[in-house]
């Protein structure tokens, strides 16, 4: 079969021979990560994630504690882009009202869309003033009623007639916060204990993997629950947030010292740690200098299938009411919301939550698939 005679792209095929042989470890897992196509489109979903809860002050349509007891448990409102009217048919984005009637068995309100009162939505709407990041003053928000005042629930409300969207999007700022902030902490700690077992070895290494062993046996969520009990209830939410983040990268950072240490292990007898050592490099700057960079791949893959456990570790503390709690607002505390059988069945939007925690872990999971797959760019 003749070969064709296009010119190779390493964007569109695999590396030649020549071109392989010369790239660089970041540019040879790029490549094989680029086969993985469910990673690599999850990757986007992962950065778009992340990108709302960055941007969640201005994204979400109101503010996440603002209340409405007329609209308590309202249902979710649907998005038209057209409406018919005596001109005919026009393009106008809009919601419809609710029309409040009550249920004569259940004695209890029920909401019925109003067709007759369309209400006009659009982008980049004014409201009132709020703190974007804490740091400037904005007035406007990405969508909303052109109208102030009226009704806009696209998720629904909850039992005191908050907007489910906007706190999902603001819980998605902690609930994804506290899982680089957990592997953050499990990083370091993972890296140090483990490469200085795998260093040094002996009583060293026999006392780490000791203690590694001692806290991979303990029960997690009793463990979890003891810990979490010890919180002052005086600790302001932030101080909280950041005990339970601790609390959770205790854990974290065993099954990575665990890696870290089985490659220190095997690169201690390399040529070039033999070489920085009679160069008079300190042991450290060995240890972080030269031996860990040479396999930060495996470690960002390691770290990567690590956020999603943090992330459901947050979630099922919240929701068990050991980990946050109101008003801070993470997917494990508004879940909180759907511990009630009654309150679900008349509310199935309470649960919607628990539909972001799959979506983020089923995206990040697969992103660290793809991404210890590249870690070995020779492997595929």
């Amino acid at each position: 079969m003749a070969e064709s005679s296009a010119a190779w792209s390493p964007e569109d095929n695999p590396p030649a021979t020549a071109a392989l042989a010369t790239a660089s470890q970041w540019r040879l897992m790029w490549w094989q990560f680029k086969k993985h196509r469910l990673a690599h489109a999850c990757l986007y979903i992962a950065a778009a994630l992340y990108l709302v809860a960055l941007l969640a002050d201005f994204i979400a349509p109101k503010d996440p504690g603002a209340t409405s007891t007329r609209h308590t448990y309202a249902p979710p409102q649907s998005v038209s882009l057209f409406m018919r009217d005596d001109d005919g048919l026009r393009f106008l984005p809009h919601v419809t009202d609710y029309r409040v009637t009550i249920e004569p068995q259940a004695v209890r309100r029920v909401f019925v869309a109003d067709e007759s009162k369309p209400i006009p939505i659009g982008l980049f709407v004014r409201t009132a003033p709020y703190e974007f990041l804490g740091v400037v003053t904005l007035s406007h928000r990405l969508i909303g009623p052109l109208e102030a005042g009226k009704p806009f629930y696209l998720l629904g409300a909850d039992r005191l007639g908050r907007d489910m969207l906007s706190r999902v999007i603001h819980g998605a700022r902690v609930s994804l916060s506290i899982g680089l902030v957990g592997v953050a902490v499990s990083l370091v700690l993972g890296v140090v204990f483990g490469g200085v077992s795998g260093y040094y070895g002996g009583a060293v290494d026999d006392v780490i993997q000791r203690v590694i062993e001692f806290l991979k046996a303990l029960p997690t969520i009793p463990l979890w629950m003891g810990l979490a009990a010890a919180i002052p209830a005086t600790w302001s939410p932030l101080t909280v947030y950041f005990a339970v983040t601790v609390l959770i990268s205790l854990i974290g950072w065993t099954s990575l010292a665990r890696e870290v240490r089985g490659r220190f292990l095997s690169l201690k007898t390399e040529d070039f740690v033999a070489s920085a050592r009679l160069d008079g490099a300190p042991e450290m700057r060995v240890i972080l200098r030269h031996m860990a960079p040479s396999f930060a791949s495996h470690i960002i893959a390691t770290l990567t299938l690590a956020i999603p456990s943090m992330i459901l570790a947050e979630t099922a503390l919240s929701f068990l009411g050991i980990g946050l709690r109101a008003p801070v607002i993470s997917w494990g505390v508004l879940l909180q919301e759907a511990q009630n059988v009654r309150a679900v069945a008349s509310a199935p939007w309470l649960l919607l939550p628990g539909v972001a925690v799959v979506i983020t872990v089923l995206a990040m999971n697969f992103l660290g698939d793809g991404l210890r797959d590249a870690a070995d760019p020779y492997g595929g």
